[in-house]
């Protein structure tokens, strides 16, 4: 992690616990399908692949579940409807984050969202829980022709912040970050609280996971 001054975040999960808020959109889509609710618990487990991969899986209760397109089209209006009401009514930065994202910019480094979510929700959720200023390039999941874990939407960040692989890092909370990574040829951190479809971030074997932001900013200080 030598000579990072560079780092591309994801949203959900590792900056912004937003599943309660995306837990009660996904449960009024469902009721205006005729559906029983799924529950924060079990949304928390579906995200991070997309609002349309999220709305598959509501749709069927399968992580790779594959229901009928004219379906999921209806059903993704219906959510993307709800969600764009209240995109941040119960999400919450986590703890640290504030303080770290502090400490960074302080430190010089330049700062990147790259996430799954609609450019067009990524951004004023961001703006809404006080971080738009401080991550002025944001790649949403319909920047680029393609989503993590392929390489464009990082390449697409680092084209923007003037970056290269060479000083770049990815910090994520999920496999998909991992491989989106690898595939980019970045180094990648994660932190451990967040979705990853409930499983253990370090089975993915990121280069490294900290607890918090504040974690974060002392491993990079260390690496200088």
């Amino acid at each position: 992690m030598r000579g990072v001054n560079t780092l591309l975040f994801d949203l959900d999960g590792t900056l912004i616990d937003s599943a309660p808020d995306l837990a009660d959109a996904v449960d009024r889509m469902l009721e205006q399908l005729g559906r029983a609710p799924a529950g924060e618990a079990q949304v928390r487990r579906w995200v991070g692949n997309g609002a349309q991969k999220l709305v598959m899986r509501a749709l069927t209760g399968d992580m790779h579940g594959d229901p009928d397109p004219e379906l999921t089209q209806r059903a993704l209006a219906l959510f993307l409807e709800s969600y764009r009401r209240q995109l941040s009514l119960r999400s919450r930065l986590y703890p640290g984050v504030r303080e770290g994202l502090d400490r960074l910019l302080a430190d010089g480094y330049r700062l990147a969202c790259v996430t799954n979510k609609p450019e067009a929700l990524a951004r004023p959720l961001l703006e809404e829980l006080g971080l738009g200023c401080d991550l002025p390039v944001i790649v949403g999941g319909d920047t680029t022709a393609e989503k993590k874990p392929s390489a464009l939407p990082l390449q697409f960040a680092m084209g923007r912040l003037g970056s290269t692989t060479s000083n770049t890092m990815m910090v994520g909370d999920s496999r998909n970050d991992v491989e989106a990574a690898r595939n980019a040829g970045v180094p990648v951190v994660c932190v451990p609280y967040g979705y990853n479809h409930g499983g253990d971030i370090r089975e993915a074997a990121p280069d490294a996971v900290v607890n918090d932001f504040l974690a974060l900013h002392h491993l990079l200080r260390s690496a200088a």
